[in-house]
Order: structure tokens, then sequence, then C-alpha cells
């Protein structure tokens, strides 16, 4: 269809949201700075002018917004601001990274062309993402603006993905929830993280996000009520004291309780803390920590506290640089409900993260930055660990909570909940992890392995003949001693493969056969090694018979090499067109070529007829089938999208599909007759496996059992959830 674009009314609507951007640069006063951030919009809008959003709005738009993102909601300055609006010049117009140098100067330069450098990591189906993902977090540790406007970006896009595809919608959704919103967390940036993962949950399960928010919505009023209630005591007492203060309540993000409602297998209406009251206070910094356990002090006169509950984040920040002092108490009604109590500084930073400490220069988070930033340093000094292994270590401490330990000179160093005191001994220096041997942990000797407690003092015990050993891999959780040990292991493992380099050399000369790149290929084929120094370090271990060379000419040279890794989106379309079958239940991909492939029904979510699902080309089994919501999802979707297939389910005969259920209740007399009774009689459905367990009165049952598709299946679980004395019917993702 046809219409007309309004050039007029576009130009008017450019200018007024950059009106609304300069509104947002309160703190930029200075002429010179203005100026600049005027030159970099007009720039970007004549760059851009020719381009168009996927929603048919202007470019244009889409830096000016994010550029808005920077200034009003991470609360960066002038350089940020610029950059933003010129973030993606470089990549999509003429425009040249000398231009921007030579116009804006050398440090808007260097982060636009990290920012060049890492763009179409994360907007396309890139193979690479993993190691792209690398160079970004490189380009982070010599300037934090480069991810902080990248996070931005990617806020954005998030926001205005209406006009994409289903199934782009959910691959960008899944990356966000596996990268973006992490790291959010773990710059600081709470609110941008809680609306990351509120949007991923949008578009990765539309209608579980929905069902949270009507609900959040129906029960607005009762909680207002409540909340105006329980303030009432409190902030009259803070009136009479004379306390410059805010108090409200705040409503958990829609992700947050639905991971609670997973966490604990309940109903919204069951979760307790669906939202928390905030007090901010306005004091000197001096005074901060003494003020803030007074209004805790008022609070608790009120309501009884759960000692339990008492996180006193403000004589040790998180190592996010969050500082807060939160408590749980139970109100007049029985419900329990959490208070949280910081100062006005605090909450900014809690707020904007790491570029509130631009504002509060030398106040705790900046140290706490730099600290993170040179973990992140320590991780990417290995060039050669494997990328997908390097962004699970880097996630695995990217959400953990943390413990506080101390050095024998009492130095405070933070860690990971779970870590050992070998992650303590890599944490202080890689050379005394190496050579770790035990710990004294509040001068008590215990092993590697230890797990380490807050409030532990820890001494490392070394040695010099002691060596990395892969068994430590099995027990250590900060990314930087696992990606240490396996750097130290690679080591030991190239020095012990040069020997066996030299063994084959002269294998392959006394046998008469050329010393080639082909020839060392073919023999680590014909033993299914993934690689020549695999093949060497086995020679060298003994653990490969070169007897096989006498043969070599007739057995290995005239036999083509397997192709292991398939690396090409081509490679990988035509493992997918060797699959074809005539008579299947699902139709895969696209294009007529696509339809009706022979696939595999992964075990890890067991789909079935009417689930939502996508396909995933694997190197040697075919096509496997996930549920959009299988717990592996976000990582096949985020690190492999490019082996990602559609995939829906067609109208086909009746089949019946293997399917687990879980049943709880209480455990009365004749319950669980009355459950087999009416799966196999009322609704005629075969069951494979029947498993019940008691204890105190209460029983849990699973269940293996054949279905025809997700309306039958829902159909059985409605009729034994109005079972008398049935609590709960979950389907499992593993049957």
């Amino acid at each position: 269809m046809d219409y007309v674009i309004d050039l007029e009314k576009e130009k008017k609507q450019i200018l007024s949201e950059y009106r609304t951007l300069l509104k947002t640069c309160k703190n930029i006063e200075d002429k010179a700075d203005l100026l600049l951030i005027r030159k970099a919009f007009d720039l970007s809008v004549e760059a851009h002018k020719h381009m168009r959003r996927k929603s048919g709005e202007p470019y244009i738009h889409h830096p000016i917004a994010v550029a808005q993102i920077v200034s009003e909601e991470i609360g960066l300055g002038t350089t940020s601001i610029v950059c933003a609006l010129l973030h993606d010049t470089v990549e999509d117009t003429e425009v040249t990274l000398e231009d921007i140098e030579s116009l804006f100067g050398t440090k808007v330069a260097m982060i636009i062309d990290g920012l060049t450098k890492i763009s179409d990591v994360f907007d396309q189906s890139s193979s690479l993402q993993a190691e792209n993902f690398r160079k970004m977090l490189l380009t982070m540790s010599s300037d934090i603006r480069v991810i902080l406007i990248k996070i931005a970006d990617r806020l954005h896009n998030m926001r205005t993905m209406d006009a994409m595809p289903p199934h782009k919608q959910r691959s960008k959704a899944s990356e966000t929830l596996y990268l973006f919103a992490p790291l959010a967390h773990r710059l600081g940036l709470y609110n941008i993280k809680s609306e990351m993962e509120d949007l991923c949950l949008k578009y990765t399960e539309p209608e579980i996000y929905s069902e949270i928010e009507s609900n959040l919505q129906k029960t607005k009023e009762i909680r207002t009520r409540f909340v105006n209630q329980f303030i009432l005591p409190i902030k009259r007492n803070l009136e009479k004291q004379n306390y410059d203060f805010e108090i409200k309540g705040r409503t958990k993000s829609v992700f947050s309780i639905w991971q609670k409602m997973k966490k604990k297998g309940i109903p919204f209406e069951e979760v307790y803390d669906v939202f928390a009251i905030r007090i901010t206070l306005d004091v000197p910094l001096e005074n901060e920590k003494a003020e803030c356990w007074k209004v805790y002090s008022i609070v608790t006169d009120f309501y009884k506290p759960n000692p339990e509950r008492l996180r006193d984040w403000i004589t040790t920040s998180k190592g996010t640089g969050y500082e807060s002092l939160h408590t749980t108490v139970m109100s007049p009604s029985g419900k329990w409900v959490e208070v949280q109590i910081r100062t006005k500084r605090m909450d900014q930073v809690a707020e904007k993260g790491y570029a509130a400490h631009w504002k509060y220069k030398n106040i705790g988070t900046e140290s706490a930055l730099d600290g993170w930033i040179n973990k992140i340093r320590d991780l990417l000094e290995n060039p050669d660990a494997n990328t997908l292994d390097f962004i699970d270590d880097f996630k695995l401490n990217l959400f953990s909570k943390e413990i506080y330990v101390f050095t024998p000179n009492g130095d405070l160093k933070n860690l990971p909940v779970g870590a050992t005191a070998l992650d303590f001994a890599f944490d202080i220096h890689t050379k005394i992890g190496e050579k770790c041997i035990g710990a004294k942990v509040n001068s008590k000797l215990v092993p590697l392995s230890n797990v380490l407690k807050s409030g532990d003092q820890v001494e490392i015990l070394t040695s010099n003949k002691q060596k990395a050993k892969e068994s430590w891999l099995n027990f250590v959780v900060t990314a930087k001693a696992k990606s240490k040990i396996k750097a130290l292991l690679k080591e030991e493992k190239r020095e012990i493969a040069e020997n066996g380099k030299e063994i084959l050399e002269r294998k392959f000369k006394s046998s008469s056969i050329p010393f080639s790149e082909e020839n060392l290929l073919k023999l680590s084929n014909h033993f299914k090694l993934q690689n020549t120094l695999e093949l060497y370090y086995r020679i060298a271990k003994g653990n490969i018979d070169l007897k096989i060379l006498k043969n070599f000419n007739k057995e290995i040279l005239q036999k083509k090499p397997e192709i292991k890794n398939a690396t090409t989106e081509k490679e990988f379309e035509n493992i997918v067109s060797s699959y074809k079958s005539g008579k299947e239940t699902l139709i895969i991909g696209d294009g007529p070529n696509m339809e009706n492939l022979k696939y595999r029904l992964s075990p890890c979510c067991s789909p079935i007829p009417g689930d939502n699902v996508f396909g995933f080309i694997t190197i040697n089994d075919g096509i496997k089938i996930h549920r959009v919501n299988c717990p592996n999802a976000i990582q096949l979707l985020s690190n492999y999208a490019y082996r990602i297939v559609k995939a829906r389910w067609t109208s086909q005969e009746l089949v019946a599909f293997m399917v687990g259920i879980k049943v709880t209740g209480i455990d009365d007399v004749g319950i669980i007759n009355k459950i087999t009774q009416l799966i196999s009689n009322d609704l005629n459905v075969n069951m494979q496996s029947l498993k019940f367990d008691s204890l105190d009165g209460v029983f849990e049952g699973r269940m293996t059992l054949y279905v025809h598709d997700t309306s039958h299946l829902n159909k059985l679980m409605e009729n034994l959830q109005k079972l008398e004395g049935i609590d709960s019917v979950e389907r499992l993702d593993n049957s």
C-alpha cells in the first residue's frame, strides 16, 4: 500500500526530539559542549537522511533516542552524547573515522571505532558473536563508555522491536537476556537491566508476560492502600525528627516475579514480595551510615524484623558499587515486607550505576569499577581460550552473589558465593594460584577445594614443585581461576606436544611420508582428533600406535577426510537439505526445499505438537527441535543464531508424544487411585511410568504419559487440578 511521507512534519518531529534531548543535558552548561552536541546532531541527520528503520520512520530517531538514554537514564556527559548521536555513522554511511577524528577529536573517534568494531556482532546473524563479544570487552576495558553506549543502543532496539518478525524478536531477546542484561546488572544499571529482562519476557513468553502484567494491574489499588497504611507511622516519625526524605513502594519487575514463580513453583497470588518499601534520605556524606542505621531503628520500632533477612551493603558495598540497607519486616496483616534504606547518593549509584561515580568522585564505586575492569583484563589475557567457554566463564561471575574474605594482612577481597581457597589464590596472582598446594582458613589447614565463607581469613600455602591440574577445574568457580587454569594446562600440553611433533617428524621421515599439513590433517582425522596439537600430545603420551604409518599411504592418504565443523551458512543449508523426508508432523524453514525435513525432538525440553518451537542444526545429528522456552534456548539463540531454522507444527493424524507431569497435594486415602483412574479411564491416556513419594502428609507424583498435543495435555492437567486434595500440576521440562 502506498503512503505519502510528510517530510515537513518529520523534520519538525526530529527537531522536537532533539530539543527534548537537550533538556536532559541539565548538567551541561558550557556553550562549547552544547555546540559540539549540535554539530554531532547535524552530521548525523545529514549522514542518515536517506535511511529508514523497519517501522518506516526516519533512522535519525534511533541515534537521538540512544543519546537521550545515555544522558537521562545513564547520566553520561557531552562526549558520550556526541558518540551516541554518531554511533552508526561510520558503519552505515559515507562518514569515515578520519572525518570523525578531524571534527570531534581522538577520544570520540576511539569510542566510535570501538562501537563500529562490535556493531555487527549482535545486529546480524553472525557466527562470531562470542569472539566479537570478547573484542567488545577488550574495548570496554580501555573506555567504559563503549559498552554503556552499546547497552543504550540495545535498550532502544528492544523498545522498538514490534516491527520485526517473531523469530527475529525471539533471537534478539535471547541475546539480550544472555549477554546485555547481565552486563547492565554488573555495571549497576538496575533500571535498564530490569527493563531489558521485562522486554525479553514480552517477546519470548508473551502470554506469561501479559498474565503477570494484568495481575499487577488488577492488584494495584489493593497494593497502594497497603503501602500507604504501612508507611504512615514511619513517615510521621521521620517528619517528627526533621529528616529530609522520600518514602514509597516499588513494584518488582514482571521478569523477577516470573523468576520467583518458576523457582518456587507458585502462582502469582503467592509471591509475597511483589513490592518493596524504599526510604531515601538526603544527608551529608559523613553521616550516611549512622543516619541509615537510625532509620532502621525507627522502622523496627514499628515492625518486627526477620534477623535472617538483614542485608548490610553500606558497611561493605556489593562488587557492583551498590550500597543500601535491606531488612524484611512483618506487617500487621501478617505479610513480610522488604524495606530498603539508602541515601540520595546511594540511590543515584543504584539507578545509574558506575556512571554516577563521575558525579560522586572517589566514593567507593570508582575503585569497584576499576577492580571489575581489571578482572576483565585478566580474563582477556589468554588469547587461546575457547570463546564460548570464555563467555560461560564470564557470565558465571556476572550474576553471582558475593562473599567477603580477608588476606593475612587484613585486606578485603570479594569473591562469588561458592568460591574456594584456590579461587582466592588465583585472585591474588596467577603464580600463587599455579603453585598453591593448600591454605589456612582462620589458622586451620584446609584443602584447595575448601569453600570459603564471608569473614574467613585466608593464607595460601605454595610449593615450587606444584603444577596446575585438570581436576582443579571441577571446584573453582571464578572466571579468572578457570581461565588461568585452562591457559596453564594448554601451555603444559604444548610443551609435551613439541616432543610428540619431533617423534612424528622422525617417523614420517623413516617411512618416506612428506611431513605436510595435508598429511597431518589426514592422520588427525583418522584418529578423530580435533587438531594436530592433540595428535602430537597423544603421540608424546604414548596413546597412539605409530605402526599404522606403515600402511599410511594405502589406508589414509587415499581416504577423504571427514568434515567435522561446518562453518558457513551454505554448508548448513546442505545439511538441512540432506535430511528430507516425506511424512512428518513439522514444517521446518520457509522455502519449498526446507519443508518436511527429518528432525529429532530434543530430550532437554520434550516438545510436543502445539508448542512454539525452533530447529537447531547440529553437526552430526541433523536438526533438533526445541521449545522456545527450553532451558537451553537462550544460549542456542544467542551463540548460534546462524544455525537456527524456523519450525512449526502442522495439523496431522493423532500421534502419541511422551511428556512428563508433576503433581503435588495432600496425601489422602485414595488420592493416587483417583489420579490414575482419571488418567486411564476418563481421558484414555497411556501411562509409561508412575512414581509417588510421600512425606509428612504431602505427596509428590511424577508421571510419564503419552498425549497427542498441547491442548490434549492442558485438558488433562486442568482435570487433574480439579481433583480434591491436588495443590499443583505442572509440566516437566525433561520427561
